[in-house]
Formats: structure tokens, C-alpha cells, sequence
């Protein structure tokens, strides 16, 4: 039996405890209620000025809220609160969750790390030397300042013997590289490359890429690069794809879809959580990627290396 205790009040009866304000509960379970409609719904929100792109970018973040919320509903001591809390928490698990369970794992035979390395890097010989240290196979770079691949691959040429250079972007190979080719994705000038690496399970066709920046009011630029590289992907009959670089969009955004339509991301089928990768100092989001095909992902990661405003991503496979 529960016994409530009443105060007595000089002059008058005994009065029951105060109550908590019951806008509290309320308050509560209508920012729950937003935030389930918000991770339902994001996708239907118009890409206009890119607000659709950042919706998506930022949709797993949003579970960060949950317990905050849940928080709120034990303060307000409301049972109702704390099950409207439950209704986002089960939509984020259902979208996002499978980030969270442990990877697969397996053997690894191809290792690959690819890096932004950053224009205003004051020792990108540094980051790569760095990214070396691991031991990949291959190191894919983007945003190299004039000559900085062909330094590094002077320093390392020991251990990477082979490489290719097309304007920016550059690949350091342990194994040789057969034929070189730019890659047109609709920008002023060349940033990507095709190279095709023979490594000792076979030939990979490896794309090293870094497509068009994105604003959050113009993201015209990069759709347009993520749909010319698809199509020199579609094009591609190369039985084994591998495509590293900073492609300037999150796994979650629409925009991506192009690509995901015919590669798988490394990071989803083989790492765990999402891989954020900037900035490099406190990341909230993943620009950099390895797609793949024909191939299976055993190991996904990301590295923090110095002199770099984001993080290197790293990934194991296996033919």
C-alpha cells in the first residue's frame, strides 16, 4: 500500500505534496514526437539550397538527442514521456543502428588508405610518411600541392615502387600499375584518375577521386561530378572496382545514390560505427570514402594523421 505523507499547514489542513508541472511531460513528448517525424520524414524534405543534402548528412546525429530526451522524461517523472522518447529511438536504430554491430571481419589481402592530405598542409610528406607506417598496399591522395606526389613517391619508392599522377590526385602502389588514365567528372580541370593495379589475386581497377565541393546552398557542382563519375563507373568492365577519395558527400545523402547504385561502401559492410572523418580535429561527418566492387570488405577504419584537416580511411579486402 502506498501512503502518501501530508504536511500540515498552520491554520489549516494537512496539504499533499506539490505536484511536478505537468507541461514538463508534455513539452517532452512533443520534442520526441518532432524528432521521430524528422528522422522519418528528412528524406522528403525538397533538396532545395542543399538543405536536403545537410538533413541527410546530419540524420545520425540526430540519435545524440534521444538520450537527452529520455533524461528529460525520468526528470519529469512521466511514464508517457519516457514512451514517446522510445518512438525516435526505435526509427534511429532501425536507419542508423546497424552501425553499431560488430563487423564481420575476415581475412585481409588488399589493404588501401586514401587521405585528403589538405592544400595548406605544411608537411604533407609528413602525412604520408604517416599513412605509410600501416602498411597498405595502396595509398590514394587527394589535394596534393604541385609535386608533393612525386616527392613522397621518390621517399617511399622502396616500398611503393609504382604510381600515377593526374593533377591533384595521386596513388602510391606496392604492386604495378599497367595503365593510367585522367577522369573526366565535368570539372575545369582533372581531378580524378583510373589506374589499373595488378596485384598478385589479380587486376583492380582503382579510381582515385575527388569530386566537386559542396555548399549548403549550392551543391550543383558536386551532384554533377558524383553523376559523371557513375557513368565512367557503369562504363567500367573491369571485374574488380575500387574507388578512393573525398567525394564531398556523406553515405547517408541522396546524392549519393548514383554511386551506391553500383558499388557497396567498405565502411557499412565492414567497419563499425560511421567513420566520420572531418574535420580531422572533432569529425561529424564522412566525405571520404572506398567503394568497391567485386571484391569483399573484411576491415574499414579511419586514421588521424597530422598536418591534415581530415582523417584518412583505411580498408581491408580480401578476393
Amino acid at each position: 500500500m502506498t501512503t502518501i505523507e501530508l504536511k500540515k499547514t498552520p491554520g489549516g489542513p494537512a496539504q499533499p505534496p506539490p505536484r511536478r508541472p505537468a507541461w514538463r511531460a508534455g513539452l517532452v513528448i512533443a520534442a520526441a514526437l518532432l524528432l521521430a517525424a524528422v528522422l522519418a520524414g528528412h528524406r522528403l524534405v525538397p533538396n532545395v539550397h542543399g538543405i536536403g543534402s545537410v538533413l541527410d548528412t546530419i540524420a545520425p546525429l540526430f540519435g545524440l538527442a534521444v538520450p537527452v530526451l529520455a533524461v528529460a522524461a525520468l526528470l519529469a517523472r512521466s511514464g508517457r514521456a519516457l514512451l514517446a522518447v522510445l518512438l525516435p529511438a526505435v526509427i534511429w536504430a532501425a536507419m542508423f543502428g546497424r552501425a553499431l554491430l560488430p563487423p564481420p571481419g575476415g581475412d585481409v589481402q588488399l589493404r588501401v588508405v586514401t587521405q585528403n592530405l589538405y592544400a595548406d598542409n605544411p608537411d604533407p610528406q609528413t602525412t604520408v610518411r604517416a599513412l605509410a607506417e600501416g602498411g597498405p598496399d595502396l595509398i590514394a591522395l587527394q589535394e596534393a600541392a604541385g609535386g608533393t606526389i612525386e616527392t613522397v613517391a621518390e621517399q617511399l619508392a622502396k616500398t611503393y615502387p609504382h604510381h600515377a599522377v593526374r593533377s591533384t590526385v595521386g596513388l602510391l602502389s606496392k604492386y604495378p600499375i599497367v595503365d593510367v588514365a585522367g577522369v573526366d567528372t565535368g570539372l575545369e580541370w582533372t581531378r580524378a584518375l583510373r589506374a589499373l593495379v595488378q596485384t598478385p589475386q589479380g587486376e583492380v581497377a582503382v579510381y582515385v577521386v575527388h569530386l566537386g565541393s559542396a555548399r549548403i546552398n549550392d551543391t550543383a557542382t558536386r551532384d554533377h561530378t558524383i553523376d559523371m563519375l557513375a557513368q565512367a563507373i557503369r562504363a567500367d568492365e573491369a571485374q574488380r572496382v575500387l574507388v578512393l577519395g573525398d567525394l564531398n558527400t556523406a553515405a547517408t545523402d541522396r546524392a549519393i545514390a548514383p554511386l551506391s547504385a553500383l558499388l557497396s561502401d567498405a565502411q557499412a559492410d565492414a567497419g563499425w560505427g560511421w567513420g566520420f572523418t572531418w574535420p580531422s580535429s572533432l569529425p561529424v561527418m564522412r566525405p571520404d570514402h572506398v567503394l568497391y566492387r567485386g571484391l569483399t570488405a573484411t576491415q574499414a577504419g579511419v586514421l588521424r594523421t597530422p598536418g591534415t584537416d581530415h582523417r584518412a580511411v583505411t580498408s581491408g579486402f580480401s578476393f
